[in-house]
């Protein structure tokens, strides 16, 4: 892999869209280059990054670098209202768009402590490994499409730390300062119980961001049976939205007054009305 000497025209042109949310020019530059080593380098670390980045005399040190993309104040839900605002100009008069909703498992199995990071079953590979829940929002039309959102979902340790509290149990407490303790860990079991966020409780934050921020006013809204809910379905209908997903067959639903299963629906459908189930290709 060749040195990184500067930062491609390409990424210093997209990378000023966002220069407001950024208070030095010093940490600007620096980003800008992680950004760039993001796209080029094999390695996407931040030292791997680094390492391949040449300066013009003497330049900042790697924790200069560290400091200025994870520590500098720069608000990342600003950035990424910035970003949807950026996006919305570059598909404006493009024609019919959606926004589409989908989440992946995203593994780290060399960082244990990287955010979000946690032990699961990939039902996908078939195995246990390390690994965040990502989801993601796009828009699209027939031409491009882009990125508008990303969340990591945060690991829930709720059942840790239950058994952990049960382990721990006792029928009473003679000092006033173990009894505090305790009390102390049963607050927080019930603190993270209650600030630990669902797939649905997230999408439905998303949602509520982008129809805020309203950079996609037409767009309608698409996803798998994955990320389908009623509070999701709803939120999107309440902003006179519309939405579409694949549903599970064996799923019930309310037709004309009774619970049906959906295969069940489907084939009277297609029965009395052949038409709705003919072949469309869309350009």
């Amino acid at each position: 892999m060749l040195p990184i000497v500067e930062i491609p025209s390409t990424v210093q042109k997209w990378m000023h869209k966002y220069r407001s949310l950024f208070c030095r020019d010093a940490g600007f530059d620096l980003v800008s280059r992680l950004v760039t080593g993001l796209i080029l380098s094999p390695n996407k670390t931040l030292q791997g990054i680094y390492d391949l980045l040449r300066w013009d005399g003497i330049g900042p040190s790697r924790r200069a670098m560290h400091e200025a993309v994870f520590e500098a104040e720069w608000d990342s839900e600003n950035l990424m209202q910035q970003h949807q605002t950026v996006v919305a100009q570059d598909h404006r008069n493009r024609g019919r768009e959606v926004i589409s909703f989908d989440w992946t498992f995203c593994h780290h199995e060399r960082g244990p402590a990287i955010h979000g990071n946690h032990k699961g079953f990939d039902y996908i590979e078939g195995r246990y490994c390390l690994m965040q829940t990502v989801l993601t929002a796009t828009i699209a039309n027939r031409d491009i499409i882009d990125g508008i959102d990303v969340v990591v979902q945060e690991s829930s340790y709720e059942k840790k730390e239950k058994a952990y509290l049960n382990a721990t149990v006792k029928q009473g407490y003679e000092e006033m300062e173990k009894a505090q303790n305790r009390l102390m860990e049963l607050l927080h079991y019930d603190l993270n119980r209650h600030q630990y966020k669902t797939r649905t409780d997230l999408y439905v934050e998303m949602v509520a961001r982008i129809e805020k921020e309203s950079a996609f006013p037409h767009a309608n809204y698409a996803f798998d049976n994955g990320v389908l809910s009623f509070p999701l379905a709803q939120l999107i209908e309440k902003n006179n939205k519309q939405w579409v997903s694949e549903i599970e067959i064996s799923r019930n639903i309310m037709w004309q007054g009774q619970w049906e299963r959906v295969d069940k629906v489907a084939g009277k459908l297609r029965s009395e009305h052949p038409e709705a189930f003919r072949l469309v290709r869309v350009r």
